[in-house]
């Protein structure tokens, strides 16, 4: 697998199975989204979901709903009806990369392309928030740590990063 291969794209909802496949393998159960909390978010949110490809086999996603707040609260997680399609900042709920596609790029890839799609969709701003050993991945792509989030989602410590444009 050469990352020339790689094509980022819409998300299509027939995909939704596969990208909650994709999200078990990389987070710990009780920090992982399902597959109705995927269902939920595609039909609330669809335009904001892109995939990696690799042939024709789904290797990543990023997903994530608009708000006007600056800060990723947990209650966007659980519901998908406080995405506001007119929000000003886009959040990352997760950027999810197969593990055997990992250290390749590809994350970089889908985070760029997630951050244009942002600014060309009007947004102010991408925020999210990350575990501290993703602190420095975030931080190469353009994203201030603002501390430790207000957050106890699957009980690990979160940090609040921002991008603003």
């Amino acid at each position: 697998m050469g990352i020339n291969k790689i094509k980022i794209r819409a998300a299509r909802e027939e995909e939704v199975e596969r990208i909650a496949e994709i999200e078990a393998s990389c987070f710990p159960e009780a920090e992982a989204a399902g597959l109705a909390d995927f269902k939920e978010r595609m039909k609330a949110f669809p335009e904001n979901f892109l995939v990696a490809v690799d042939g024709d086999s789904i290797v990543g996603f990023i997903n994530g709903c608009n708000t006007d707040k600056p800060i990723l609260g947990d209650e966007l997680y659980h519901d998908a009806t406080l995405h506001k399609p007119n929000g000003e900042i886009q959040t990352v709920f997760g950027l999810d990369v197969l593990p055997q596609y990992q250290h390749r790029g590809i994350g970089h890839q889908l985070m760029r392309a997630y951050i244009e799609h942002a600014r060309t969709h009007g947004k102010k701003a991408v925020i999210l928030t990350c575990k501290e050993q993703k602190i420095t991945f975030y931080e190469s792509l353009g994203y201030k740590k603002q501390g430790i989030a207000d957050s106890d989602h699957g009980g690990a410590v979160w940090y609040d990063m921002q991008q603003w444009f």
